[in-house]
This record gives C-alpha cells, sequence and structure tokens, in this order.
C-alpha cells in the first residue's frame, strides 16, 4: 500500500523529476567533501607519525589499510543494500517499508560493528604476519589495528546512518558531523603523539573517539528526524525479510570490496618484499591517490541513490540519464585531481616526510597510477548504477574476474619476472580498462531487460 506523498523537508531531495545535472551535482558535492573528511581522519594518523614519530610508524599505519578494508569491508557492503532499499521504498513512498528498512539497518550495523571488534583484534598479530609485515613495524602495526577496531561500532553505525540520509537526498548533515568529527581527530593527533608521545597508538585512540562522535551525531539526527525514516531506538529489531534484501545486495557489494582487498593485500606484501622506506613512500602515495578517489567514488554513491530513487518510482529511462552525467563528471573529476595530484606531488608528499628516498617512491607510484585513476571511476560509476537498480551479483562477479583476479595473477606471473615497483603498479590502471569495458556490456543487457520487463 503506497501512503500519500509526505510533505518536503529542506534536507531531503526528489531525484525522480526535474532536470538531473544540477541535482546530481548538488547532491555529489557534500558526498564528496564527506568522503574526503573521513580520509582526512587517516591522513592526520600519517602526518602526524611521519613528521613526530618516524618513518617506522608511518609505514606501520600505511601497512595496515588493506588488511583492515578486507576484514570490514563485507559489513560496509551491507550499507549499500541499505542504501539501495531505503532510496527505492523512499522513491516509492512505502513508508511501512521504509520504517522498518531503517531499524533493520541500524541493528545490523551494531552488532556488525560489535562482530569487527573481537574479529579485528583477534586476526591482527596473524594476518600481519602472514603478509610479510618487517620486524621493525610489525609490533606497532598491530597496536594500531586493535585500537582501531575498538571503535568499529561507531564506524558501522556512522556508515548505515549516513547510508539512510543519503538515499532520501540529505548528504549535507552527514557532511557537518564529519567536519566536527574530523576536527576533534586532528587535535586529538596532536595531544597524544606530540605532548604524551603515545606514537601510533595516540593516532589510533584519536580515530576512535572522533569516529564516536561522527556516530552520535547521524544517530541523534535520525532521532530527531520527523517521517517515515525516523529512528525510535526502542523500535530497534530486525526484520528478516528486509534483512534477506539487504543481504541480497549489500553482500556481493561487500565480498567484491573484501576480495579487491585481497589483491591489494598481495599488493602490499609485494610492497614490502622493497622494505620500509618503500613503504612508507607507498603509504603516503596511497594516501594523497585517496583524495581523488574519495572524490570520484561520490559519483559512483550519487549513481545508486538516484537510480535507487528512479527505480522505486519506475522512472527507468532516467536511469540511463543519470549513468551518462555520472561518467561525464567522473571522467572530468579524474583527468583534473589525478593529474594535479602527480604535478604537485613532491610538494605534497612532503607533508608526510621530508625523506628524499621516500618522496622518490611515492612520486613513482602517483607517476602511474594517479595519471590513468580516471578509469578506475568510470568502472565504479557502472557498477553504482547496477547495484542502484538492484543488481549486485553480476557487477561484483565481474569486478572479480577482470580487477581482483586479474592482479593476482598479475603478481604471480608478470612481476615474478620483472620485478619492479613500476610492474606491480601497472596492474591497476590495465585492470581498471578491462574492468570497465566488461561492465558496460554487463549494465546494457541489465538495463535492457528492466525495460522490457517493465515495458518502459
Amino acid at each position: 500500500m503506497r501512503s500519500n506523498a509526505p510533505a518536503k523537508k529542506i534536507d531531503e531531495m526528489d531525484m525522480c523529476s526535474g532536470p538531473l545535472l544540477h541535482k546530481i551535482v548538488i547532491f555529489a558535492i557534500p558526498v564528496m567533501l564527506s568522503g574526503i573528511l573521513q580520509l582526512l581522519f587517516n591522513a592526520a594518523d600519517i602526518v602526524v607519525v611521519g613528521r613526530f614519530a618516524g618513518n617506522q610508524a608511518l609505514a606501520a599505519v600505511g601497512s595496515t589499510s588493506a588488511l583492515i578494508n578486507l576484514i570490514i569491508n563485507v559489513f560496509i557492503g551491507l550499507s549499500v543494500g541499505a542504501n539501495v532499499l531505503v532510496a527505492r521504498f523512499y522513491g516509492s513512498r512505502q513508508d511501512g517499508e521504509l520504517r522498518d528498512m531503517v531499524h533493520t539497518a541500524i541493528a545490523t550495523a551494531l552488532i556488525s560493528g560489535i562482530f569487527l571488534i573481537f574479529a579485528g583484534c583477534l586476526l591482527a598479530s596473524p594476518a600481519l604476519q602472514l603478509m610479510g609485515t618487517p620486524d621493525d613495524v610489525i609490533g606497532q602495526s598491530v597496536i594500531y589495528m586493535r585500537i582501531y577496531f575498538i571503535g568499529m561500532p561507531a564506524m558501522m553505525a556512522y556508515n548505515f546512518g549516513s547510508a539512510i540520509l543519503r538515499a532520501i537526498g540529505d548528504t549535507k548533515r552527514p557532511l557537518y558531523y564529519l567536519l566536527a568529527a574530523g576536527i576533534v581527530n586532528v587535535v586529538l593527533n596532536l595531544v597524544f603523539v606530540i605532548i604524551f608521545h603515545m606514537g601510533v597508538a595516540g593516532v589510533a585512540l584519536a580515530t576512535t573517539i572522533s569516529q564516536a562522535i561522527s556516530a552520535v551525531l547521524v544517530l541523534r539526527c535520525l532521532i530527531k528526524t520527523e517521517g517515515a525514516f525516523h529512528l525510535e531506538l526502542k523500535e530497534l529489531r530486525i526484520s528478516r525479510d528486509k534483512l534477506l534484501k539487504m543481504i541480497q545486495i549489500g553482500i556481493p557489494a561487500g565480498l567484491q570490496g573484501a576480495l579487491f582487498s585481497v589483491s591489494n593485500v598481495l599488493i602490499q606484501s609485494s610492497v614490502n618484499s622493497f622494505g620500509s622506506i618503500a613503504m612508507a613512500g607507498n603509504t603516503a602515495g596511497a594516501n594523497i591517490e585517496g583524495f581523488v578517489y574519495t572524490a570520484m567514488n561520490s559519483l559512483y554513491q550519487t549513481a545508486i541513490s538516484f537510480t535507487g530513487q528512479n527505480y522505486g518510482a519506475m522512472k527507468f529511462r532516467r536511469i540511463g540519464k543519470i549513468l551518462a552525467i555520472c561518467q561525464g563528471l567522473v571522467i572530468a573529476i579524474g583527468l583534473v585531481l589525478g593529474n594535479a595530484a602527480y604535478l604537485f606531488g613532491s610538494v605534497i608528499l612532503q607533508i608526510y616526510s621530508g625523506d628524499p628516498e621516500v618522496i622518490q617512491y611515492g612520486m613513482l607510484r602517483m607517476s602511474i597510477i594517479c595519471t590513468t585513476y580516471f578509469l578506475c571511476g568510470m568502472m565504479d560509476v557502472m557498477v553504482g548504477s547496477m547495484r542502484g537498480m538492484g543488481y549486485s551479483i553480476a557487477p561484483m562477479i565481474v569486478s572479480l574476474t577482470g580487477a581482483c583476479a586479474f592482479r593476482i595473477l598479475w603478481i604471480m606471473t608478470i612481476f615474478q619476472r620483472i620485478h619492479t615497483l613500476e610492474c606491480l603498479y601497472w596492474s591497476y590502471p590495465i585492470s581498471w580498462a578491462l574492468t570497465f569495458a566488461a561492465h558496460f556490456a554487463c549494465w546494457a543487457l541489465i538495463y535492457r531487460k528492466v525495460l522490457r520487463e517493465n515495458n518502459a
């Protein structure tokens, strides 16, 4: 049963009518800034430890990124499922379904976060050893990971809460909450490392506290908000059918992210074989690239929300237009920001470390990855559009074959013959190009099927 359309609030957005370009840009900019602020949490960690705790501490923090992503990505993927379903129910004005979805999503987030505390703390040491983390780094890496994972319930709550807000068109409030938490994170980093000399433990603790602040703010927002997406803590429960639908969309997305991280863990292990200086340069370069990726990823998230709402409202013809606009924007962002990052890379890298050798290794990575990063953005937008239509398994299979399996094969064959960092880094752009081509063919088949089944 569909209810009458509710009165619009200033933070909501009707994605199903009117010009698309303006609305997509208005939606994407706060998402982009939110992602950049979230990255600043890690950047602040890396800059502070690199400047005030040394290259080994810098390598320790950087060496955990791929492993952390491997462990948490399955659960982060569930928030993608929540985003798609909330957008769909909102677009179709199914208020009862929307209310159940919101409570199921937040309950799932908190349970997932508690599970991740134990998983992360138990796996930290053996997994880092398996990756071949050097002896002079591994002790600090384990400390960082274990403190970081204590904040998992907060991280999950924020990610699921902000996914709900994005689905109804509100991208500004998550940005404000991250801004507040980011300021706290930077201040605490400086206090814990410079004043209390806590090293990697200090930056991990600062990140955990800041994540808790952002989670409290986003949950408070949902509790105070009126409408079908209002959160009532005493009504927190998991609706079986909503959970199953969220799993159907979210688990393939999460598995894709997790298995992508497997290839990144293998690449990190390969980088580790070149020593702690190369690890430090790789960490700094990857961190700078992360800002470019986050800017592009805002169009992936935009494609999911806009496609989900229009799919729910049965505005299927707009889905193709949404994809075309998002692709144009992501190509422009990737080319401009990626090449700018490389052009000014030697200057930016000095923020992370004053060691010329670290800067040289960072520039080597950026010369290959930053300049071709737009291909990654194009690949991700295709996936976002397919997931917005409710198709998550097909893009997962394509991504795992075209990117993850390809990179692993590259490491096991070509990299063994040409054992250089340049060879290792070239596996990225080649895999992006191949996977984008396969995704485009897959999307065309899915879109034609949707139009045919709905006589659109």
